[in-house]
């Protein structure tokens, strides 16, 4: 059995792939930079083949590479963890550009460009499971945070419409939905001197994120708000709220400390 997991170098993929490979599943972990290595070796423990793709996604070619790389091996893909993503923090007209594009680069345009080999060899073959990492941000008025946000709600409609394609072929979507968890996605977002980025990234532990979310996608089900219970309390008012209360609360725990 073969799983593929992106951003599985740390955080959230990284739990990801540990928890798919103490259940016997063979992996293959995508993500760039030097973590990868250890990351594999770590998986290798559970006994399990691990194949490295060392690839930056945020580029189509990395995503081509990395679709080779699977395609090499001659199994088919039986999981598919679709979870590599960053985030970048920072009020729109005073946040770089660059970064945000990369940003989109990576969470939206790799998701779909990787999705569409992994669906279209699922659907062949009638058979498979998907997870998109998406976010409870996706659900909410995120200033500060606005473009990062958005990449989750894309990510979020995406795989609830894709769920609803493939329904009578055997492949199915699930969608994972974690608050606020302790990675280092803050950190690289470039903030830690925010509320969100010191105190928020407590509220839950990525193994159980993870774990929570590969027990949603076995379960068949359509989406999981995963991590701690406020996590779940948030997730499940999310739609009842006012825009303007989300909006007023999120700025509040994303804007940097001492700044009105």
């Amino acid at each position: 059995m073969l799983a593929v997991i992106t951003g599985a170098s740390s955080g959230i993929g990284y739990e990801l792939a540990a928890e798919l490979a103490k259940r016997s599943y063979d992996l293959v972990v995508a993500s760039a930079g030097e973590r990868l290595g250890p990351a594999a070796e770590h998986f290798r423990s559970f006994g399990h083949r691990v194949t490295e793709a060392s690839v930056d996604l945020a580029r189509g070619e990395g995503v081509e590479e990395l679709w080779q790389q699977v395609e090499s091996l001659g199994e088919p893909v039986e999981v598919a963890c679709i979870n590599a993503a960053v985030g970048v923090g920072g009020l729109f007209h005073e946040s770089d550009l660059d970064a945000e594009l990369n940003m989109v680069s990576l969470n939206c345009a790799s998701t779909v460009h990787l999705a569409k080999y992994v669906v279209r060899q699922m659907e062949a073959r009638r058979a498979g499971r998907i997870l998109f990492t998406s976010s409870i941000a996706g659900e909410m008025v995120a200033p500060q945070e606005a473009v990062y946000a958005a990449s989750k709600a894309f990510v979020l409609s995406f795989a609830q419409s894709l769920r609803y394609e493939p329904k009578d072929t055997g492949v199915t979507v699930t969608a994972l939905q974690p608050g606020p968890t302790d990675t280092d996605l803050f950190h690289r977002a470039g903030m830690d001197d925010t509320k969100v980025g010191r105190d928020g990234k407590n509220e839950s532990d990525p193994g159980d994120v993870a774990r929570q979310g590969i027990d949603a996608l076995f379960d068949g089900k359509d989406h999981v708000y995963a991590g701690s219970l406020k996590t779940k309390i948030e997730g499940k008012l999310a739609n009842a709220v006012p825009g303007a209360l989300k909006g007023a609360v999120h700025e509040k725990m994303a804007r940097p400390e001492g700044k009105k």
